[in-house]
């Protein structure tokens, strides 16, 4: 008996020593493995060895079950088990995922089992030249006064360029070159680029009443390239003042429920100017990449309205350019910036990545049931989630890694006692009032031959008759 209790002792032992040092293994490395690749890269173009970064082999991959994880569930990439390289699962689009960000990072995790590992893997999208610079208006027509005074200004709406860095407008031409005008581009600050058409020589009406020329902007790929608009001059006498907007730069605050009709703002030019030559009207234009304008203004009042709800999740900024025009055709321009700010409208998701049912009855306590993972597309406290397991003595949730939860048994488990488990998964945000996202898992319970036999009774006394034949029935 005594030995028999040993024996039991040092199993149990053994066990303990098993559970912790599978707790103990990291479920992550604490640095991310980092690539970059460049946009439009063909499908199935190399991105590295993640087998090899990883400290993996191929053959550890495929027994591992190695799979990508994205937060956004989209597949950038493809892992190739067979060799462990990663490589671009379909064409690649700097500007659609990241826009004019700096830097365009797509980060994904790469998950493996038995035991549960993750590697964090992000890679930088690195911006080629495949947008050419754009001007939001394919002519612009000029009414200047031929009183204006030599180095007088007149604002130009920049050419718009998709792409980053170098790739961006460089630079600005006239072509052909003429002895009236130069162009003059630059920076007041970091978001606050210029370009204008200065007047190197006194106008004549008389000699010229109207001239024309292009303006070309060029950016700084290899090979360059280039968006040309035309510039018409219509000189006239006698408006000596152009408009003067009170702020250089508008910025508003919108929330992304306001209805449609909903002020955002007003701007307000002034004109020294008396009668037609002092009347203003104001014209609205959007970045590009930015179609189907939520905002319109009215002309006469400089009222910005929506003409549509905004979406935080779509865009969480926009940039306006209002040019503002006196009657005799001088003009100003200025910057809006609308800020969207997020309201609690979207549901935390819960997305499941694994489940084990049935578990076998002498499952140890500590096993992973599920994992999975919860996001919310609202940013702040909407974006906040947090998740709850409703009451349960057998199993209970603990975190992962980031975002990532784990469904485990924290006791020993039963089969006679319970067949199955209903467990319901509660993700909820931190909005006011906060929204939420159930998921239920019902989890069987399979058999173990853990019970012996048992009699009913410890002694049975049965009668028979003497001289009966062989197999009559005696009792039971």
């Amino acid at each position: 008996e005594a030995g028999r209790r040993r024996r039991r002792a040092m199993a149990i032992a053994r066990q303990v020593l098993c559970l912790s040092a599978f707790l103990s293994l990291p479920h992550a490395r604490s640095e991310p493995i980092r690539y970059s690749v460049a946009e439009e890269a063909e499908s199935g173009s190399l991105v590295g060895n993640l087998a090899e970064d990883a400290g993996l082999t191929p053959a550890q991959l495929s027994a591992r079950r190695a799979r990508l994880v994205s937060e956004d569930g989209r597949q950038h990439f493809r892992l190739d088990r067979a060799s462990g390289r990663l490589v671009v699962a379909g064409r690649l689009d700097r500007e659609e995922l990241c826009g004019q960000s700096g830097t365009c990072m797509l980060p994904f995790e790469l998950l493996l089992a038995n035991p549960l590992q993750f590697f964090r893997v992000e890679v930088a999208l690195e911006d080629i030249n495949d947008h050419s610079p754009i001007f939001l208006e394919e002519r612009v027509t000029f009414d200047i006064p031929e009183t204006s005074e030599r180095g007088s200004r007149f604002p130009l709406e920049g050419a718009r360029d998709l792409d980053i860095g170098s790739n961006m407008v460089q630079e600005y031409s006239i072509s052909p070159e003429n002895e009236y005008f130069s162009v003059s581009f630059g920076s007041r600050s970091e978001d606050d680029k210029y370009v204008e058409l200065v007047l190197e020589k006194p106008l004549d009406r008389e000699e010229q009443s109207e001239m024309s020329f292009s303006l070309i902007a060029v950016d700084g790929g290899s090979p360059p390239r280039s968006g040309t608009t035309q510039i018409h001059i219509v000189i006239l006498d006698a408006n000596d003042n152009s408009p003067i907007f009170t702020q250089e730069l508008y910025i508003g605050q919108v929330l992304e429920n306001m209805p449609e009709g909903s002020v955002v703002l007003t701007v307000l030019a002034t004109d020294q100017d008396a009668g037609v030559n002092g009347d203003i009207s104001y014209q609205l234009s959007q970045a590009v990449g930015q179609s189907d304008s939520a905002f319109v203004i009215d002309p006469t009042t400089g009222e910005i309205k929506l003409t549509k709800p905004l979406d935080f999740e779509a865009a969480e900024t926009h940039e306006l350019s209002v040019r503002a025009t006196d009657g005799g055709g001088l003009s100003a321009i200025c910057k809006v910036l609308v800020e969207v700010v997020d309201v609690n409208d979207n549901a935390p998701e819960l997305v499941v990545s694994s489940f084990s049912s049935p578990l076998p009855e002498n499952t140890v306590p500590g096993t992973v049931v599920a994992l999975f993972t919860v996001r919310d597309r609202d940013s702040g406290a909407n974006g906040k989630i947090s998740c709850a397991l409703e009451d349960q003595l057998f199993f209970s949730l603990r975190p992962a890694y980031k975002n990532y939860y784990e469904l485990v048994t924290v006791s020993a488990l039963d089969r006679e006692e319970t067949a199955h488990y209903i467990l319901t998964v509660t993700a909820a945000d931190a909005g006011s009032p906060p929204l939420t996202t159930t998921q239920t898992f019902t989890v069987d319970i399979s058999d173990v031959n853990d019970n012996a036999p048992v009699f009913n009774q410890t002694s049975y006394t049965m009668y028979v008759r003497e001289n009966n034949v062989p197999t009559v029935f005696v009792g039971a």
